[in-house]
Formats: C-alpha cells, sequence, structure tokens
C-alpha cells in the first residue's frame, strides 16, 4: 500500500475522490474482456480509478510503432469493420478529453483532425449568430486504426493495467448465487488455460459477443436479443490530399438521394472518407463494388464531387449485414447474471451510418466506472442498478435509430418500385412530429443546431422536443414544406451510371 494516504489506505478511495467499499487491504480486481477502443476505455478509468484491471484481446498483433501507417500495417482480422470508416461525434470528445485528457493529446499528436459540426450548416441559413451550445458543436476525430492505437498506447503504460493480446475468454467462472437462481461470475477461462478470477467481469467484446451462449453453459437464462438488419450496404473509399488541404462539406455530412445515401467525413492527417450506402436489396447497385462505377456516381453529385479531388489510398470497401441489436438482461424482474456487466456495444449496437458506436460507448463506460465504484460491494444492486441506467439513458438512442433505418430502407424501397414513399399515421402525433423534426432543420438555425445536438450524442430526441416552443416551431417551419435535399442522379441516371 505504499504510497497511499491513510484514508486511501482505509477505504481505498478511487482516484479523483469518489470511494468504493471497503476491503480490507486487497485491491478489487476487475477482467475486461475485449481490447478495442471501449474496451480499453473501461479499463484506463477503472485502472485510474484505483482497480487492479486485466484486459483480455483475442488478437495478438499489437499497433505498429508510433511513425508507421497504423492503417496499412494493422490488420485486426478479429474486427471486420475496422477499416471501415468510422466518425467520433462530439460526445465522444468532451468525455475523452475530460476523462482521459492525455489519450486525447495522443489523438491530436498522432494526427486527429478537428472538425467544426455547424460547418455542415445550409448555406440558405441566413442567421449566423453564435449561441451558446456552438461550443460543444466540434469533434476530434480520426480513422479507427488510428483512433484505436491511441488509446492502446495508452492503455499498455498505464499502471494498474495489464493488456494480454492474443488470450480471449473461453468461458465463465461462476461461484453461488447472491441473487436466487442466477449465476454469479467470478472470473474467466482463457483460451490459454489460465482461469482469471476477479471480483468483477466487463464484457466489452462488441456485437459478436458470445455472453448467451456461455449463459446457458453455466446453467443461466442468456439475455433476450432484439435485433434486426438495418437494411443496408455501405460502400467506402479512402483519400488522402495532395496537398494539405481537406474538402469542405458543401452540404450535410449524410445526404439522402433517391435510393441511395452520401457520407463524407473527415479522418486524419489530412484524410477523409466517402461513403455511398444503398439497400441490401438493391441488386442494380451492388455495381458499386467497382471503382470506375463508383467514382461516376459520386462526381455525378454537384455538392459532393469536390471530395473526390485526392490521392485514392484504397479499394472500394463494401460492408453489409450490420444489425440493430439490443440484449435484454432483465428477465422477469431479474438480472440473468451478476458479477459481470456488458458496456457498449455487448449491450446494445446500432448501425454505422449515424455514427454513434464510439460516442454512445464510451459515454456507457464512463457510467460504468461511477456505478462500480459505488456500488461493487453489492452484487445484486449493482446489476439491477447497471441495467435500469442502460435502459433509462441509452435505449432511447438506440430505439431512434432503429425508426430512422426503418423509415429510410421503406423510403428507399418504395422508391425503387415507384411507389410514394410511406408517410406517418395522421393519428400518430409522435410519429408526425419525429418527421417535421427531419425536415425544419434545413431551414432554420436553432433547429439544425438541435438536430445536431441528437446526432452528435449530446441530446436525446425527446430532450430537444421537450424545450419550450421548439414543437411548435418545428410545425410552424415544416408546415407543407418539403426538407431541401442535396442535388444528385435520377434513379434513371443512377442505374445507366453503375451499368
Amino acid at each position: 500500500m505504499a504510497g497511499m494516504s491513510p484514508k486511501e489506505a482505509d477505504g481505498l478511495s478511487c482516484r479523483w475522490g469518489r470511494a468504493y467499499p471497503e476491503r480490507g487491504s486487497t485491491m478489487a480486481d476487475v477482467v475486461v474482456m475485449g481490447g478495442g477502443t471501449c474496451g480499453l476505455a473501461t479499463a484506463m478509468l477503472l485502472a485510474r480509478a484505483g482497480f487492479e484491471v486485466t484486459v483480455i484481446e483475442r488478437d495478438a498483433e499489437e499497433p505498429p510503432p508510433v511513425g508507421e501507417d497504423v492503417f496499412t500495417c494493422w490488420k485486426r482480422r478479429g474486427v471486420p469493420q475496422f477499416h471501415q470508416a468510422h466518425f467520433v461525434q462530439p460526445r465522444f470528445r468532451i468525455l475523452v478529453q475530460r476523462e482521459l485528457p492525455d489519450v486525447y493529446d495522443a489523438l491530436v499528436a498522432a494526427g486527429g483532425t478537428r472538425f467544426d459540426m455547424l460547418t455542415a450548416m445550409p448555406p440558405f441559413i441566413a442567421d449566423r449568430t453564435p449561441r451558446e451550445v456552438d461550443d460543444r458543436l466540434w469533434t476530434m476525430t480520426a480513422r479507427r486504426p488510428v483512433l484505436e492505437s491511441v488509446f492502446a498506447r495508452a492503455a499498455q503504460d498505464e499502471p494498474r493495467l495489464d493488456l494480454r493480446r492474443g488470450e480471449g475468454a473461453v468461458g465463465l467462472l461462476t461461484s453461488g448465487s447472491v441473487i436466487d437462481g442466477v449465476p454469479h461470475v467470478r472470473g474467466v477461462r482463457t483460451s490459454s488455460g489460465v482461469e482469471l478470477r476477479a471480483d468483477l467481469v466487463i464484457d466489452a467484446m462488441g456485437r459478436r459477443s458470445p455472453l448467451r451462449e456461455w449463459l446457458s453453459a453455466v446453467g443461466g437464462r442468456p439475455p433476450l436479443e432484439e435485433a434486426e438488419d438495418g437494411g443496408f450496404t455501405y460502400y467506402t473509399r479512402y483519400f488522402r490530399s495532395r496537398d494539405g488541404s481537406t474538402p469542405m462539406p458543401v452540404g450535410p455530412l449524410m445526404a439522402a438521394m433517391g435510393t441511395l445515401s452520401v457520407i463524407t467525413i473527415h479522418g486524419d492527417n489530412s484524410t477523409w472518407m466517402i461513403v455511398i450506402y444503398c439497400g441490401s436489396g438493391d441488386m442494380p447497385l451492388k455495381g458499386l463494388r467497382d471503382r470506375e462505377r463508383w467514382t461516376r456516381v459520386v462526381a455525378s453529385m454537384p455538392r459532393h464531387a469536390h471530395w473526390l479531388d485526392g490521392e485514392p489510398i484504397t479499394d472500394v470497401l463494401p460492408m453489409s449485414g450490420i444489425l440493430d441489436k439490443r440484449r435484454a438482461f432483465v428477465l422477469d424482474g431479474k438480472p440473468v447474471v451478476t458479477g459481470l456487466l456488458p458496456v457498449a456495444d455487448a449491450w446494445v449496437s446500432t448501425n454505422p451510418s449515424y455514427g454513434r458506436g464510439l460516442s454512445n460507448g464510451v459515454d456507457h463506460v464512463v457510467r460504468l466506472r461511477d456505478h462500480v465504484c459505488s456500488r461493487l460491494g453489492d452484487p445484486k444492486a449493482l446489476a439491477e442498478e447497471w441495467y435500469a441506467i442502460g435502459d433509462a439513458e441509452f435505449r432511447p438512442s438506440y430505439e431512434f435509430q432503429v425508426q430512422l433505418d426503418r423509415a429510410r430502407v421503406a423510403e428507399m424501397l418504395a422508391l425503387r418500385e415507384g411507389r410514394e414513399p410511406p408517410q406517418p399515421d395522421p393519428a400518430d402525433d409522435k410519429g408526425r412530429i419525429m418527421k417535421e423534426f427531419l425536415t425544419a432543420p434545413t431551414y432554420d438555425p436553432d433547429v439544425f443546431r438541435g438536430f445536431l445536438e441528437v446526432g452528435s450524442c449530446l441530446a436525446t430526441p425527446e430532450e430537444v422536443l421537450g424545450r419550450v416552443g421548439m414543437v411548435d416551431k418545428i410545425l410552424t417551419i415544416s408546415d407543407g414544406k418539403e426538407p431541401i435535399t442535396c442535388p444528385g442522379p435520377s434513379r434513371s441516371q443512377l442505374l445507366d451510371l453503375v451499368a
């Protein structure tokens, strides 16, 4: 206990001053399963709170040394979307800057790009007067391999954190129950045959976590899982600047154009990404896998063609089959497990079109750190209250994303079939308001900012719509109007371009 104050030695205070329950003279041990960005953030926050943390990560490959091209050299074969487009929203930037300031500084040093979300404000909104919220509406973004390498190097140097690559979990160790009929996890078995015992296990293995099968194997009830394919296929290509400049938006970062949408986002070190996505069942658009056809389509978009003015550094990278998924860990009023907490995508995940994954994930991680510090000595309350926090704080974001995905897929399908897209039921006030909330931002600076707050994971739709006068303003602005959309190819022109 050398170096600890008498108060810390007695109560084992978390480093930032909040005490977790007394445990004599032994540090609480935590095992984190999964060494991606959210798993590493979990481990560092808990280590800095005074816990001894072990991270096990199945992928043995470490990030390459500083100075090498991380994007090209680091494969991360266990993460299929590792080289797909990623964007971190302002919520992520705010949390990392506040909770892991050294990691934020390392991201800047690694070439992270500062991006102001207000840059995407429609040019025909005349009122450019600054608002108080503007200071929050910017982010520091990077390609995923670069971002994760920054977290990985910080974790490797973190005291109280043991990062074991090439060693994954293969099952759970249980001992007794603190809730009748519910298994209590006391550690994990690893692929190297080691039994790692811990006071708490964190599942940070992402959307493909095998936890349901593992709980069944120890006699527990698997969590209920609701999942649906978002219905999109993504076609991404990366570019690098030839002269150090980067393209600026002349429209929204994500623009719907009939039967496809386009996303344009900055990476790190003067790189950027262009993503075209469409309905997975749109067979003619499978031609977007071809770089020449893909380029013709982007070039046909007047407000996006300038994003092609760079050096391509990848071929077209297709991706599909990304699910919106949520797991319910409380059944019949009881948690399905104690001694283990899921975090980030292992609990709830959405498709990547709105870039919510890492932002909501790190938010989840920070809440977990605070909750563990206050409740570790009471595993029953730890589990019950953790799932209540998730349902209250993160389920609304998930449901909002699912609504958006369903509406966009239905619209794409209708347009392919030559039908009018479905409209909300006139009797459904909530559905009507949400539709108008997608229309009004193109006309009004305050509604635009509110919509940015939702997209940036800074507020829920309910919080924005609950502001005094906001719904009335939205309904007045959008009355009889359609959203102002970016110009792009018609369906017949699009089919010619990909033919």
